[in-house]
């Protein structure tokens, strides 16, 4: 099976690892919300990254302590301490609004990692990239639709989770320049599962045993779909397995209607369309400006 994987075009495999990052995330906030009913929210986020930081020994068995190798642990501790704040947030939002907004809303997060960047990092701004973000807070406004219905809590900790993200992926651009994907997430798991540990230890609930394989599974799925997301965007153009993240937004629409009985409107579905739309669009150009551009050539010679 995995010789014939191996054998497909890298677009194909890159496609077939961005469907599969897909069910994993969504798998993996599904079983959060039905962990979140029966556990604190911030417990099941700690075992989410002890979990998965297990899930990850096959890592250290094959490349032994060479992703241990840093020169910026300072700010591998950073994005730790700021992807614990978004865990913590989303997964008690998670709890409180259907998946379906959940997953609309937290497509903004690369509107404001675009944003963070041009005032962290000095990235230039240009006129299509200032449409696109307003086009994609436009899409938030349009899911929580503030002066017509009450915005509720758990949609600003999702915004607020989402904030938090965007500074995270602000942060994993510094740590691309010299850090491997597997040094970035060893480091993301080590640091993630003591700080979340500590928050979780003041709302304490010892699980049941028939809690562990869901809370075991949150962590391998969550972790198998990080790795499935960076390898497929590895192996193919942004531009051919960006759009199926899309696909998170109907995998969740399906399991909040089978599982919590929860139907997203009309205005959700666009809402979450359009910031998605225009996440994805950014990506896309920012991808594109991104490649070095090819040497100029003298014209031919027509005399």
């Amino acid at each position: 099976m995995l010789a014939r994987f191996q054998a497909l075009p890298p677009i194909a495999r890159g496609i077939s690892l961005m469907v599969a990052a897909t069910l994993c995330f969504t798998a993996m906030h599904t079983m959060a919300r039905m962990m979140g009913e029966a556990l604190p929210p911030f417990e099941v986020a700690f075992f989410r990254n002890l979990f998965g930081l297990l899930a990850l020994a096959p890592v250290f068995l094959r490349h032994g302590a060479r992703p241990l190798r840093t020169k910026k642990l300072r700010l591998h501790a950073l994005r730790g301490a700021v992807q614990a704040g978004w865990m913590l947030a989303f997964f008690t939002g998670l709890t409180m609004i259907p998946l379906a907004d959940v997953t609309a809303l937290a497509f903004s997060a690369p509107l404001f990692g675009s944003l963070l960047a041009v005032v962290l990092l000095g990235e230039i701004i240009r006129r299509r990239r200032v449409a696109a973000l307003a086009a994609g807070f436009a899409g938030v406004l349009v899911v929580l639709r503030p002066g017509f219905e009450e915005v509720s809590a758990g949609a600003l900790l999702i915004i607020a989770a989402s904030v938090a993200w965007g500074l995270t992926i602000t942060i994993i651009k510094v740590l691309a320049k010299t850090e491997s994907s597997v040094t970035q997430t060893v480091y993301m798991s080590l640091f993630l599962t003591p700080i979340t540990l500590i928050p979780a230890l003041f709302v304490w609930e010892w699980p049941a045993a028939a809690h562990y394989p869901w809370l075991a599974a949150i962590g391998i799925f969550g972790t198998l779909g990080h790795i499935a997301f960076a390898q497929a965007v590895k192996l193919a153009d942004t531009t051919a397995v960006l759009p199926l993240d899309f696909l998170r937004l109907i995998w969740a629409s399906l399991a909040g209607f089978f599982l919590f009985a929860e139907a997203p409107d009309a205005l959700t579905w666009l809402g979450g369309a359009v910031i998605f739309g225009s996440a994805t669009y950014i990506a896309v150009r920012e991808s594109r400006l991104a490649r070095p551009q090819p040497a100029p050539t003298a014209p031919a010679d027509t005399r």
